[in-house]
């Protein structure tokens, strides 16, 4: 079995997600008492997000760069950003190591289309719906149409994964306005939303609502498991 790395912290409550799901799911395709090699490295995330909102990505760049190579250093085989938002510095992560990286984007492009899906939602910061490396990559690599909601909504559901989410609170005035954000990128034709922030799971499942709901925590976790027992 490989050695799954993880960058986490951004936040540790998603990181802790991630770290459930892995285990799960290689002890579902071992069986007995098996349970994932894991090397984790959990950053402080006070300074990112900080850095993140301030717009200086080359230093979250190079803190992230540094990070990423202590867990190679620590036996890693393969490399997972545990939050969508920070894979905006990804080009500059893979250069600093030697260790393939598991992008989250493509794990999730790779799900929905075997499902047949070519037009969906996304739900994520407002770095990850506005900006052009989450957005960019889905449509340009794997084809598909992408849609977000509007800028109040975009910025309601930026405003609750960091004062609410990242900090474990879970509101139910939240989870409704994240049902009707849903609904409406169905209207618009989406045909399944894609959860795109690490956080939102906690929030939103798929027995709340009848559109398809893509969780990419779930889906990284998938992809690293995959690796790790192939």
């Amino acid at each position: 079995m490989k050695t799954i790395g993880l960058l986490g912290g951004m936040s540790w409550e998603s990181t802790q997600g991630y770290y459930r799901a892995i285990n799960q799911g290689v002890r579902q395709a071992l069986g007995g008492l098996h349970s994932a090699q894991i090397a984790l490295y959990s950053v402080d995330f006070e300074p990112i997000e900080k850095l993140q909102h301030a717009g200086d990505w080359q230093e979250t760049a190079r803190l992230l760069a540094d990070a990423a190579k202590r867990v190679e250093v620590a036996g890693a085989d393969c490399l997972l950003i545990c939050t969508n938002t920070m894979h905006k510095v990804a080009p500059e992560i893979e250069q600093a190591i030697d260790i393939p990286l598991l992008h989250i984007a493509d794990a999730t492009a790779e799900v929905l289309l075997k499902q047949g899906i070519n037009k969906v939602g996304l739900l994520g910061t407002a770095f990850t719906m506005e900006q052009k490396f989450y957005k960019g990559r889905l449509s340009e690599r794997f084809g598909l149409e992408v849609l977000v909601p509007d800028a109040a909504d975009r910025k309601r559901v930026h405003e609750v994964i960091y004062r609410e989410l990242c900090l474990g609170v879970i509101r139910p005035d939240s989870k409704a306005a994240y049902l009707r954000i849903i609904a409406s990128l169905a209207e618009a034709g989406a045909e399944a939303v894609i959860l795109g922030c690490t956080e939102i799971g906690l929030l939103v499942e798929q027995a709340d609502t009848e559109i398809r709901l893509f969780d990419t925590t779930a889906i990284h976790a998938a992809k690293a498991v995959e690796f790790a027992v192939s």
